[in-house]
């Protein structure tokens, strides 16, 4: 079953990596892709809270920093940081994509 998800080092998950379309797996294929993707997307809300605490982290550097370079680093990393959380925010309503497409 690991061949049809990756660790995305970026997202810090692993995200499905289909080869065909959805409706091309077998049934029992999809019902246990749907299953490994449910416990992958469980984590995904932590995942997101400890962005947001290491957000919260530099955003207080930034309160404090007075060069100019090192402010623009930060609000690059914060900026990195948002951009992932929006990714894994669009990632964890992937399921209910794949679940309508299951019961179709």
């Amino acid at each position: 079953m690991n061949s049809y998800f990756q660790y995305d080092e970026r997202l810090g998950i692993e995200i499905p990596v289909l080869e065909l379309e959805w409706e091309m797996y077998d049934a029992a294929v999809r019902i246990n892709l749907l299953l490994q993707w449910e416990q992958i997307r469980g984590v995904i809300p932590d995942r997101i809270m400890k962005l947001e605490a290491q957000i919260i982290e530099k955003q207080n550097k930034l309160d404090k920093e007075d060069d100019f370079v090192t402010s623009c680093r930060l609000n690059s990393d914060i900026a990195e940081l948002a951009s992932i959380i929006n990714d894994l925010h669009l990632w964890f309503r992937t399921n209910q994509d794949l679940e309508s497409k299951t019961h179709h």
